[in-house]
C-alpha cells in the first residue's frame, strides 16, 4: 500500500480550481483519507495560471511536496509552469489539446462533458468527480458534499453540479488508476481547517469581540472568517477606511474594555507603526495578526515569505516590550491566537501573530483543537486610581472607563503615574524602566521551543512559523539519528535557556524563508551565538519536503 498520493490541479483564475479543492478535500476527508491541500495563484482576477496541490494519505501530512502523482490540466500553459514537478510516473489528465504528446496522458473532454449539463462552468465539478472516482470515495459522501456546498445556489445549480460530479465519478472509476491509499474511519470525525480559520477561531477562543481591518492579501481571509462568525459570536466588525484607522480603532476598543484584533499584511502594517508606538506608550494592548508576503512594496502579493519578523520586532519609534508568536500547525495557530489575547491583557503590550500566505491557505484535517482559558486582568478603579502606578514587575493595574470610581487617563506624551503629561527627567526614567520591566515578566510565561527527533543530536536545524512542518517531515523521512530540529512558536522575547539546545549541537543550521535569515540574526544578537549556517529561500514559493531533504544533505 502507498502512503501518499499527490494530486495537482492547474487552471486559469476564474476556472474554479478553488471549487474543486473545496469539494474534493471534503469528499476525501469524509471518505476516510488524511488530506493536505495548499494553493499558489497569480495576482489577477482572470487568466494566468493557478494550481492547487491536494495530498491524499494514509497518515497525517502537513507539508508541501514537489512530486506530482496525478496532474489535472484545465488550461493551455499549465504543463510548462509545472514541468519541473512532472516525472516519468506522473499521470496527466485533461483535454487532448492541452496535454497531447505528454507521457502518461489521459485525454478527457471536460468541456464537452460539462456542456452536456448546461455550461462549461461545470467542468470543475466534472474534475472533482473524476478525482473522487479515482480515490474510490464514498458515493453518498460525494452527493452530500455537493448538496451542502451549493446549498445557497438553488435547486437547479445543485442538480447540475451533482449530475456533473457523478458523471466525472464514473469516468474516474473507469480509468483504473492504481490508487492504493488505505482508509481510516477515524479521519471522518476530524475537522478540515485552513490557517485563516485556525487563527480566526483561536481569536474567538481568546475572547476576541472586535475586529477592525483594511483588506490586504493574504490576511483578509482572517478578517473574512471573523466577519462570518460575527453574528453568532457577537463580534463587532469594522472595515476601516485605511490601516492607520484600523489599528487606532483596535487600541480604542481595548481601552474601552474589548478584546480586539487587527489583521493585515506587511504593507498595511507599515502604516500602523505609529499606532504600535501609541500602544507601547499608553500601555493599552493591541493584538495584530500579520500574514506575510514577499516585499518590498507590493512585491509578490499572492506569494509567501517569512520576511516581516524584523518589521514587527523593530516597529515603532522608541523602545518598549512586545511579544511575537509564529505558529507552525493549525492546532498551534488556534492556541497561540487565543493566548495572544491573554498575553496582551496581562502584560499590556502589543502582541503579534505572524503567519504567511502558505500557512493561511493550507488545509488539512485536525483531530481536535486545544483548550484555552480566557484570563482577564481589568481592575475596578478607586478614586485615587493611578493608571501608570509604579510596580515591582512593571505591570500597572489596568482599569477601563466606567468600571469603578477612578479616572482612566492615558496620554501619548510621557506621563506620571496618574497619566498627566510630564517632562520630568526622573519620571521619564522611572516610566521607561517600568515599561521595560515587563520583559522579565513576559519571559516567565515564555512558550518554549519544541524539539523533534533524537534528543542526543549532532546537527540541530532551527525554524519558526510555517517552515517548521515542512522541515519536520523532511527530517522524519531522512531518519538520521544525528539530526534534530527545534521549532520556535514564540520568537520574541527569547529565554536564555534556549542556549542549552543550541550549544549542545556540533552544528546549528537555521531554516527560513527570507533572504537574510532574520530569526538567525535575532538569536545571534540576543545570545552571541554563531548562527552563520543557514538554509534560505525567498522566491515566493514554500520549501518542499524534497527540497529540504536535499538542502539538509548539503548542510551536513
Amino acid at each position: 500500500m502507498k502512503e501518499i498520493f499527490s494530486i495537482v490541479l492547474s487552471g486559469a483564475a476564474g476556472q474554479g480550481v478553488q471549487t474543486v479543492e473545496n469539494l474534493f478535500t471534503n469528499i476525501a476527508k469524509n471518505s476516510g483519507y488524511y488530506v493536505f491541500a495548499t494553493k499558489e495563484y497569480m495576482s489577477r482576477v482572470r487568466g494566468g495560471n493557478n494550481s492547487t496541490e491536494i495530498i491524499i494519505s494514509s497518515k497525517p501530512v502537513r507539508a508541501f511536496r514537489k512530486k506530482i502523482d496525478l496532474l489535472v490540466v484545465l488550461n493551455s500553459n499549465a504543463i510548462e509552469r509545472l514541468r519541473d514537478r512532472i516525472d516519468d510516473e506522473t499521470i496527466i489528465i485533461g483535454e487532448e489539446k492541452f496535454i497531447k504528446g505528454e507521457k502518461n496522458a489521459i485525454f478527457v473532454p471536460l468541456i464537452d462533458i460539462s456542456k452536456e449539463f448546461g455550461s462549461i462552468i461545470y467542468a470543475n465539478s466534472v474534475a472533482a468527480g473524476i478525482l473522487s472516482g479515482i480515490i474510490n470515495a464514498d458515493i453518498e459522501v460525494v452527493k452530500n458534499t455537493v448538496k451542502q456546498y451549493f446549498l445557497e445556489k438553488g435547486e437547479n445549480v445543485i442538480q447540475s453540479n451533482l449530475n456533473s460530479i457523478l458523471k466525472g465519478f464514473e469516468i474516474g472509476k473507469d480509468l483504473n488508476i492504481n490508487f492504493e491509499i488505505e482508509k481510516n474511519n477515524d479521519v471522518k470525525k476530524h475537522m478540515l481547517f485552513n490557517g485563516s480559520k485556525a487563527v480566526a477561531n483561536g481569536a474567538v477562543a481568546g475572547g476576541c469581540n472586535f475586529i477592525s481591518s483594511y483588506p490586504m492579501s493574504p490576511a483578509t481571509a482572517v478578517f473574512t472568517e471573523l466577519a462570518k462568525m460575527s453574528k453568532d459570536k457577537k463580534i463587532i466588525v469594522d472595515q476601516a477606511e485605511d490601516e492607520i484607522a484600523a489599528a487606532n480603532m483596535v487600541i480604542g476598543a481595548w481601552y474601552a474594555g474589548a478584546r480586539a484584533l487587527v489583521s493585515t499584511s506587511g504593507g498595511g502594517f507599515a502604516l500602523m507603526e505609529e499606532a504600535i508606538s501609541l500602544s507601547g506608550m499608553i500601555e493599552t494592548p493591541i493584538v495584530v495578526h500579520l500574514g506575510q508576503r514577499p516585499g518590498p512594496a507590493t512585491g509578490l502579493p499572492t506569494r509567501t515569505e517569512q520576511g516581516d519578523l524584523n518589521l514587527v520586532l523593530y516597529a515603532g519609534h522608541g523602545t518598549f516590550p512586545r511579544i511575537i508568536l509564529a505558529p507552525s500547525t493549525l492546532e498551534e495557530a488556534f492556541y497561540l491566537s487565543a493566548q495572544a489575547f491573554n498575553f496582551a491583557d496581562k502584560f499590556q503590550v502589543p502582541v503579534f501573530i505572524l503567519t504567511d500566505q502558505y500557512f493561511l491557505d493550507t488545509y488539512y484535517n485536525v483531530d481536535k483543537l486545544p483548550t484555552v482559558d480566557i484570563h482577564r486582568y481589568i481592575v475596578e478603579t478607586t478614586k485615587d486610581y493611578r493608571r501608570y502606578e509604579l510596580t515591582e514587575n512593571g505591570i500597572s493595574p489596568r482599569g477601563i472607563p466606567g468600571y469603578g470610581e477612578g479616572v482612566v487617563r492615558v496620554d501619548s506624551d510621557e506621563h506620571d503615574e496618574y497619566g498627566h503629561i510630564t517632562e520630568s527627567p526622573k519620571v521619564r526614567v522611572d516610566m521607561v524602566n517600568k515599561r521595560m520591566k515587563k520583559l522579565n515578566e513576559i519571559l516567565k510565561d515564555f512558550i518554549p521551543p519544541v524539539l523533534y527527533g533524537n534528543k542526543v543530536y549532532e546537527y540541530l536545524f532551527v525554524s519558526w512559523g510555517s517552515t517548521s512542518q515542512i522541515l519536520k517531515e523532511a527530517i522524519e523521512e531522512l531518519n538520521n539519528e544525528k539530526i534534530a530540529m527545534l521549532h520556535f512558536p514564540q520568537v520574541y522575547p527569547l529565554a536564555r535557556k534556549i542556549e542549552d539546545y543550541l550549544k549542545k549541537a556540533k552544528k546549528v543550521i537555521f531554516v527560513e524563508q527570507n533572504v537574510t535569515g532574520q530569526f538567525a540574526d535575532l538569536v545571534r544578537v540576543e545570545f552571541g551565538i554563531d548562527t552563520s549556517n543557514r538554509i534560505l529561500k525567498y522566491d515566493g514559493f514554500p520549501f518542499s519536503v524534497e527540497e529540504l531533504k536535499e538542502k539538509i544533505g548539503e548542510a551536513l
